[in-house]
């Protein structure tokens, strides 16, 4: 509960509360299935893949480590649609909530991406990008 006086309110520090915040974010949430757009995707030499999931109002970070993604026959990338089973979390170095997946799967092709490609098109044939 909140008191205005903040002489008799004890201050945590910011490590605290992302620390508060991920294990009620993590016993709140069991494992769930989240389906959306791949963006941002990188796949450092660690073998960790990171990328956003997104929809047309909102994106949402997650991570899938070397030892889920190893296994995986599928290769994302950029504009896939995918379902993942993920943990909710939080990255408590950054107070960034995101998704600790496990799973992927490729669910078709993501609507964002096929209007980009969809509006590239029209541009092209309007000749906006010819050379002048």
């Amino acid at each position: 509960m909140y008191n205005d006086n903040p002489n008799t309110t004890r201050a945590i520090s910011v490590s605290e509360l992302n620390k508060q915040a991920r294990s009620l974010l993590e016993r709140s949430f069991l494992m769930i299935s989240v389906e959306g757009e791949l963006s941002n995707f990188v796949r450092p030499s660690s073998g960790h893949w990171y990328f956003t999931l997104k929809d047309d109002k909102a994106q949402v970070r997650c991570a899938m480590f070397r030892n889920r993604s190893q296994f995986l026959k599928y290769q994302p990338k950029n504009g896939d649609r995918v379902l993942v089973r993920a943990k909710v979390s939080l990255y408590e170095g950054r107070g960034d909530f995101q998704l600790i997946c496990d799973y992927m799967e490729e669910s078709g092709s993501g609507r964002l991406q096929q209007a980009y490609e969809e509006l590239k098109a029209r541009l092209h044939r309007e000749g906006l990008f010819d050379s002048q």
